[in-house]
């Protein structure tokens, strides 16, 4: 419980300091709340890779993936598409908020800026109301409720935390005001100083999560290929299914008693005569995939034997290490068609971009 004993205007100073040190945690956590909000809310309108859907998203990354040539960076997008993307993200968020314009602190700045006019706003409108007021003697603990209610809209502090002081006998209203007004300038720049030095690691909730969020959907891979089911929705109904499939080598496939990697793609694979083994003794015929069980009958797989450029590129280019990474080669069944390799890494990504 907090009492002053001085009285006048020493009284009135040590009561603006206490309420503006009860301001202090809400208002710290308000900032790093909105300006979290405002960093995902720009990049979404400013950066491409975030103007879209998921899948333009994904576009990007793989973009930004035949860019960077690291087969390392594509042997874990391949793995955990879903992690690739949160990690992306939060490395693109990271770029943007700390290179050298520091756009963090800018950020920060904003959101004290707009809590401080408020609070300001907040004394200002409380003082108005009580100061007339001749018929109560209890003016502070009426100030203290106008005065939080005028915060409610922006900044959580608890009525009830202010009990210690509503008693105060201040008469001097107009005095209070001048009193929270210089209480209120060391408060902002402590925190001034702090932005100077603040990094992502000093917001709660992360913008690059609440970025990440506008970007989720379904993540079941394909049990043939890995490529992720582009349903929009995380639990949704009906079946999974893909744009485009890939070539099943991505997922280790071998052509049975074989080193030959499989370099077909499952959608012309369920048009063929073709099987394919589950456990460790049962075939399956590719066109009755459905009765493999979950999770091949979760999908709907139509026969089309189109593949992106891009994944054609990509085992010619990084041919030597899927053959040791898979323990196979690509000949026999296997055998790269003449045609992939002439296509550049430029035309997979203009095709990309169509």
């Amino acid at each position: 419980c907090f009492q002053i004993s001085c009285q006048g205007a020493t009284s009135i100073t040590t009561f603006a300091v206490f309420l503006c040190d009860k301001i202090a945690p809400p208002l710290h956590q308000a900032v790093y709340e909105k300006t979290a909000l405002a960093i995902a809310r720009d990049m979404r309108d400013k950066i491409r890779d975030f103007n879209g859907n998921r899948y333009s998203l994904e576009v990007c990354i793989l973009r930004y993936l035949a860019e960077e040539e690291n087969f390392e960076n594509f042997k874990k997008y391949l793995n955990c598409p879903g992690d690739f993307l949160q990690s992306y993200i939060e490395t693109r968020v990271e770029t943007y908020c700390l290179d050298k314009n520091r756009r963090l602190e800018k950020f920060l700045d904003d959101s004290l800026t707009h809590y401080y006019e408020n609070i300001q706003a907040a004394v200002f409108a409380s003082t108005n109301i009580v100061k007339d007021r001749k018929d109560r003697n209890d003016k502070i603990s009426l100030w203290l409720d106008a005065f939080c209610s005028a915060l409610g809209e922006v900044l959580i502090l608890p009525r009830r935390d202010l009990k210690g002081i509503e008693h105060q006998e201040i008469t001097d209203i107009e005095f209070l005001n001048n009193a929270m007004t210089e209480a209120l300038a060391p408060l902002r720049d402590n925190l001034k100083k702090e932005f100077a030095d603040a990094d992502m690691s000093s917001f709660e909730r992360q913008p690059h999560t609440i970025l990440a969020e506008q970007f989720g959907g379904c993540w079941k891979q394909c049990p043939f290929c890995g490529a992720v089911c582009t349903n929009t929705m995380p639990n949704h109904d009906g079946d999974h299914q893909l744009v485009f499939h890939r070539p099943q080598v991505l997922t280790g496939y071998r052509w049975h008693k074989t080193d030959n990697l499989v370099i077909d793609i499952c959608s012309s694979s369920v048009a063929s005569d073709c099987l394919f083994r589950i456990h460790d003794d049962t075939w399956i015929p590719y066109k009755k995939y459905r009765d493999a069980g979950v999770p091949y009958s979760t999908w709907n797989i139509p026969p089309d034997t189109s593949m992106q450029a891009y994944w054609k590129w990509f085992v010619c280019h990084f041919r030597t290490d899927l053959e040791k990474r898979y323990n196979g080669k690509f000949h026999g069944k296997g055998e790269i068609p003449a045609a992939w390799q002439k296509i550049t890494k430029q035309e997979a990504l203009d095709e990309l971009e169509r």
